[in-house]
């Protein structure tokens, strides 16, 4: 079964490749995405280096002066997708996106030297591409943590990745939708409108664009204009484990000067996230940085934190809330505590199970010893796609598919979660 699940998800690599990068999914999402293309080339590792490396490549090639790594490139002209790039309006050369999205790209990258078959490849490759992360890092801590907390804040819900969680409902409300010119959505051309944001939470994300265009998008004044700035812990656990791979592979490669400032800024984000623990929900929870509060909302941003070097105790209770959603769910790990009233199993980022996170929290709860956990994680993630298919995400309770079909990241996943447990047997 392993072997045809394997031939599957490479072929769906290949299908949504356009040569030197992939799309998400035809039709849905025509254009590079930051962090699908690379959670993808960790799939495709395993089945082309040169590919997988071309990938993060590619996405780095649009990187801005400024340090930022925009979370979509228009490489093509595609009106199949809303917003565009004629409502981003960043000007580039060719059109990116103005937001960003999780910094993934760091661990990717040490991933893909760690398992190189060609190392001389690999090192000239690393070596080119690791002060260009560290550049993106520093961006973050510079522009998102004006007051060196750090922790860094989102400024737009799709800088998450997780749209529409009801981690964000009350902070959203901040934002109006006065003003917002009237737009017609794709996303719901491609997939069930009752699985996707509402058209409010539309406007209210259009708003933000909207907004931070009219500053020219100036990073340096978008924190403080934004009436959204949520710390989220998944957001910052997945920076914060590519900060830690980057001191490490930056040692290796001689890159001193990146290793030691990398390594301080894990140091002072490890301890800064601690703040984020929520004793009563065993996980952490987000910070809304305009009221000057924790958000007390069980989503999978404070399960995603384990993605971290995390302290081992932290790491311990968080395999431990993971049991008790399990006995609420028949799949794990469910984007919204199953137990809490504004849990949806189908809608977007309220309830399903997506592939790329379930990898991560994984991934971090194996190298912190909740290993039986991990691996439970892992058969879950297997089950589904034997189940249900190559979807975008899944329902936690039935297993059906939703959003997209025939994805990429999820093609990738499969494809690392059955290599990686074939090397550790």
């Amino acid at each position: 079964m392993t072997e045809a699940l394997l031939q599957k998800a490479a072929h769906i690599l290949q299908v949504n490749d356009l040569g030197k990068y992939t799309v998400p999914t035809h039709g849905l999402y025509p254009f590079q995405w930051n962090w699908d293309s690379c959670l993808t080339a960790l799939g495709q590792s395993h089945l082309n280096e040169d590919r997988a490396w071309t990938e993060i490549e590619t996405l780095f090639e649009h990187q801005w002066d400024d340090g930022m790594v925009p979370h979509i490139v228009f490489h093509k002209e595609d009106d199949g997708y809303f917003p565009g790039p004629g409502v981003w309006g960043t000007n580039r050369p060719i059109p990116t996106s103005g937001i960003t999205q999780p910094a993934v790209a760091g661990f990717a990258i040490k991933s893909l030297y760690d398992r190189s078959q060609n190392k001389t490849d690999a090192r000239r490759r690393a070596f080119a591409l690791l002060p260009k992360v560290f550049k993106w890092h520093e961006w973050f801590y510079a522009n998102r943590d004006p007051k060196h907390s750090g922790l860094v804040a989102i400024i737009h819900p799709w800088e998450s990745g997780r749209d529409n969680s009801v981690d964000w409902d009350d902070a959203f409300l901040r934002v109006p939708t006065d003003g917002v010119a009237p737009f017609v959505r794709r996303d719901t051309q491609h997939a069930d409108p009752a699985h996707r944001p509402t058209q409010e939470q539309y406007e209210r994300y259009i708003w933000l664009v909207q907004t931070f265009r009219n500053l020219n998008w100036d990073n340096s004044k978008l924190h403080d204009a934004s009436p959204f700035q949520i710390v989220d812990p998944g957001f910052n656990g997945i920076l914060l484990r590519s900060v830690s791979e980057v001191a490490a592979l930056a040692a290796d490669l001689g890159l001193r000067d990146i290793a030691e400032a990398s390594a301080s800024q894990l140091d002072r984000g490890i301890a800064a996230l601690d703040s984020l623990w929520n004793e009563k929900r065993g996980q952490y929870t987000c910070y809304d940085r305009v009221a000057g509060c924790l958000i007390d909302s069980p989503s999978i941003g404070g399960l995603l934190a384990a993605f971290a070097p995390i302290p081992k105790s932290r790491a311990e209770t968080i395999a431990a809330t993971l049991d008790t959603q399990s006995q609420n769910c028949t799949y794990l790990v469910a984007s919204h505590d199953p137990r809490d009233v504004h849990f949806d199993a189908k809608r977007y980022w309220r309830g399903p199970v997506w592939l790329i996170v379930n990898y991560m929290i994984a991934n971090g709860l194996h190298a912190a010893g909740q290993s039986a956990m991990a691996t439970r994680i892992d058969k879950d993630c297997l089950t589904l796609i034997e189940n249900s298919g190559f979807a975008e995400y899944y329902d936690p309770h039935t297993g059906e598919p939703c959003g997209g079909g025939q994805f990429t990241w999820t093609a990738a996943m499969v494809i690392e979660i059955i290599k990686n447990a074939k090397v550790a047997a």
